[in-house]
């Protein structure tokens, strides 16, 4: 064989080694840097509430904590998370096992309905229970109102966790000589940890931040006081030193979870398929099952659906005014599609580290998110106020302050979805492609992109539902003029208009109910399913 030695020499094409992780479209240190500024943008509420308690002076702060309408409020907030926490993990896990576990007839159609509430606002089931019994209010309606519309929060990573729980662990401990009832709550519920605690931290959560749904029947808790607070004084130091103590609370639940979480593993470890459940046979116990869940899904989704058509039914044609329709739907869509486009965006940085770049620097950024998102929406709402009036008084109230403040209260719904998506596209075939002479920005818009594009739509859809059912901020920041399906759905509600309410809350019932079937379906994906 003979070699042209006149022939110029042919350019080698350097490849991404076997292993090596492709170069990320912007270089790693342009995403970093996007990374570390949106997670100090995240922070942005905690330094409000560090700062406004510094400012406020310990002297001003400790008299304003401790004042008696603190310790009432304090109270109230205890009790209704001591009673509304393990109302919903006994529902939720009920309804789980019943439907994972158990011949129970209907199985299919008990599983979606369960989840249903989930579609129904926690103010517009306030809403209905007012239009049912006009004279509800106090502690024990909150328990009410908050446990029906929450328990899906644990019922729904519960029957996800069930349904790829391995089989044999239970036909050991039956094999033991444990019956049902004492393997259930020695071998099962222990596996169900992770899902309990979380969907508890869920809870907690939405008990902190909910305010409508405990302004409608007038019990006070630290959201309807703050909200109550900033607009007879706008942003006082009693305000403030509310939200710091709201603040606190949801930083302690954050705290306990992950301590509650532990070390111990979950995962199925060995080789083979893993077993089919085995179903329990109710017998005597069907009937009775049955009517517990009819009663469940008829108060938590039943009801609030009801009332909703009977104020449309007895307002007619009249409360379908397109004037004041319209634009509260147009605005709706609008800020939902901003706000969702908006959250894509942002997360993707934090999420491309946290996949090809996992580390304790990912962690610590991913970390600023969630801590931020779990504060309740009039919290971040203030944060704005102050920022933009003080420092950048041109933005109070305009759309990007609105769109801001979206971004950081949702960020985690969109940064988990892609998160999933990127884990889901190899990173070789971005290093094929770069290999191939394709500039890294390329390749990832080509490759990267596109495979996540359908996690990026359902982080998407999951903020835009959000966004749409957002109450608080949305008053506090929305540009003067600004009508949503929320806050005009609260705007008449709080006139007793209750059949110019209606519209409103069926529109975001319609929004919400595909999402959360979604979300559903989704978690059975998830579970092997």
């Amino acid at each position: 064989m003979t070699t042209d030695l006149s022939a110029p020499p042919r350019r080698s094409t350097t490849t991404a080694g076997r292993g090596t992780s492709p170069r990320p479209p912007f270089g790693v240190s342009a995403v970093s840097v996007l990374a570390v500024l949106i997670a100090l943008f995240s922070l942005v509420p905690l330094g409000y509430v560090a700062y406004m308690t510094v400012a406020t002076g310990w002297d001003t702060a400790v008299g304003l904590i401790l004042r008696p309408r603190v310790g009432e409020l304090l109270l109230n907030t205890l009790l209704l998370m001591a009673a509304t926490i393990p109302l919903c993990l006994l529902l939720g896990v009920a309804g789980a096992w019943l439907v994972e576990r158990t011949k129970l007839r209907g199985r299919r159609i008990w599983a979606v309905l369960l989840a249903a509430p989930l579609a129904v606002p926690a103010f517009v089931n306030s809403y209905a229970w007012v239009s049912a019994i006009p004279s509800l209010g106090g502690l024990g309606s909150g328990i009410l109102i908050s446990t029906l519309s929450y328990f899906p929060l644990v019922y729904i990573p519960a029957a996800a966790t069930l349904s790829r729980l391995d089989p044999a662990i239970e036909q050991s401990a039956a094999a033991l000589g444990l019956g049902a009832w004492r393997a259930f709550f020695r071998v099962v519920l222990p596996q169900l940890r992770i899902a309990l605690t979380g969907g508890a931290l869920l809870v907690g959560l939405h008990l902190l931040a909910e305010y409508g749904a405990f302004a409608m029947i007038r019990f006070d808790t630290f959201t309807t006081a703050i909200m109550t607070q900033y607009r007879s004084t706008f942003n006082g130091a009693a305000g403030n030193m509310l939200a710091s103590v709201l603040v606190f609370f949801c930083l302690l639940l954050l705290m306990a979870e992950v301590r509650s979480r532990g070390t111990a593993r979950y995962a199925r470890i060995g080789s083979g398929v893993q077993g089919k459940a085995l179903r329990l046979p109710l017998h005597a116990y069907q009937g009775p099952a049955q009517l517990f869940l009819l009663a469940l899904t008829a108060l938590a989704f039943g009801l609030p659906l009801f009332y909703v058509l009977k104020w449309i039914l007895a307002g007619g044609a009249d409360i379908w005014t397109a004037s004041e329709f319209l634009p509260a739907l147009l605005a709706t869509f609008w800020y939902g599609l901003v706000g969702a486009g908006a959250t894509i965006v942002v997360a993707f940085p934090m999420a491309y580290l946290a996949v090809r770049k996992p580390g304790w620097f990912s962690k610590s950024l991913e970390l600023s998110n969630y801590v931020t998102s779990s504060m309740p929406g009039i919290v971040v709402a203030l944060a704005f106020v102050t920022v933009s009036i003080r420092i950048v008084p041109g933005i109070y109230q305009t759309t990007g302050v609105l769109v801001a403040a979206y971004v950081l209260l949702f960020l985690p719904r969109a940064l988990v979805n892609l998160r999933a998506g990127l884990a889901q596209a190899p990173k070789e075939l971005d290093e094929a492609a770069q290999a191939l002479g394709k500039p890294p920005l390329l390749a990832f818009i080509r490759v990267t992109l596109r495979l996540t594009a359908p996690a990026a739509a359902g982080g998407a859809a999951l903020v835009f539902l959000a966004i749409a059912n957002e109450l608080t901020a949305t008053l506090l920041l929305s540009p003067n003029g600004t009508k949503t399906l929320a806050t005009e759905f609260w705007s008449k509600s709080s006139e007793i208009d209750y059949a110019g309410a209606a519209p409103y809350a069926l529109l975001m019932i319609l929004l919400s109910a595909p999402m959360t079937y979604l979300l559903f379906q989704q978690s059975k994906k998830v579970a092997g399913q």
